[in-house]
């Protein structure tokens, strides 16, 4: 589990982020003598050991343009509710229970959720067992530097302004095991990664509307929004997260429900609950 309040979790991070940095210094050794021996010179970028691009346009994607878009004029998604659009629920809204689904897109056990699990949760929603509620956190951002779990979210903010279908299939592929990126790596601050993601999926693919909302960043006031929501949640330690009816789901009493088996079992027992 991804932890935003745990000095374990910070120290944990730390050490991550040393290895990392270890790691990509003995790369960057490498490849300055090759690059020197061929007679070019190249100037790599290296911060805390976490390579951030900043290759948008716009320069979207430095803290700065985030700082500028929390100033802006919120736009909502289609398919949202609340007063800022918060609210982002896939499937039958008259659905008796619901499934709160707590996530960070740069989270790498919320990528494993999703890959074991996403396929049941899916079919849970379409036989109308619960209605499911998202809430997506960027705190990892926070943790490891880097806008990627922002801009993840405002591009699900695309994604979701399409159609709910899009949206779901959408956040299925970007915790993909091919698509997601280590926690440390900030790959999905870029948008062209999360546009080349996105064509995948079929309501995505070749949209115009969608890439002009990703490149312009039409839904980044609004992933802040969600982002501050999620943050509401103080009985939210780490990410993924999952509640039933407000009762949080585990497979033994303390970790999330990681494997098909375990999720259903802990549904069936909430719901009898």
């Amino acid at each position: 589990m991804s932890k935003r309040n745990s000095q374990q979790n910070k120290q944990a991070a730390r050490e991550r982020l040393r290895a990392e940095r270890e790691r990509q210094a003995k790369k960057d050794r490498t490849r300055r003598q090759l690059v020197v021996g061929g007679g070019v010179v190249a100037v790599l970028a290296i911060a805390a050991g976490v390579v951030v691009a900043a290759t948008q346009l716009g320069g979207k994607g430095k803290d700065a343009a985030w700082e500028a878009a929390s100033k802006k004029e919120l736009v909502k998604p289609a398919n949202t509710a609340g007063d800022k659009g918060t609210e982002i629920v896939i499937g039958d809204k008259k659905a008796t229970h619901t499934l709160d689904l707590f996530q960070d897109m740069r989270c790498p056990i919320c990528s494993v959720f999703e890959q074991n699990v996403g396929d049941t949760l899916d079919k849970d929603v379409k036989d109308g067992k619960y209605k499911v509620s998202y809430h997506v956190a960027t705190f990892l951002d926070r943790n490891f530097g880097g806008v990627g779990s922002k801009n993840a979210l405002s591009a699900l903010g695309a994604a979701l302004n399409v159609s709910p279908e899009a949206f779901s299939a959408y956040n299925k592929a970007l915790y993909a095991k091919d698509n997601h990126p280590q926690e440390t790596k900030d790959d999905y601050a870029k948008d062209d990664v999360l546009l080349k993601i996105a064509n995948s999926v079929p309501a995505l693919k070749d949209n115009a509307e969608f890439r002009k909302n990703v490149e312009d960043g039409t839904f980044d006031k609004w992933a802040l929004e969600v982002s501050d929501a999620f943050d509401a949640n103080k009985d939210v330690t780490g990410t993924p997260t999952v509640k039933l009816d407000g009762k949080k789901l585990t497979s033994d009493g303390k970790n999330v429900p990681i494997t098909p088996d375990q999720f259903t079992k802990a549904v069936t027992e909430g719901l009898k609950s």
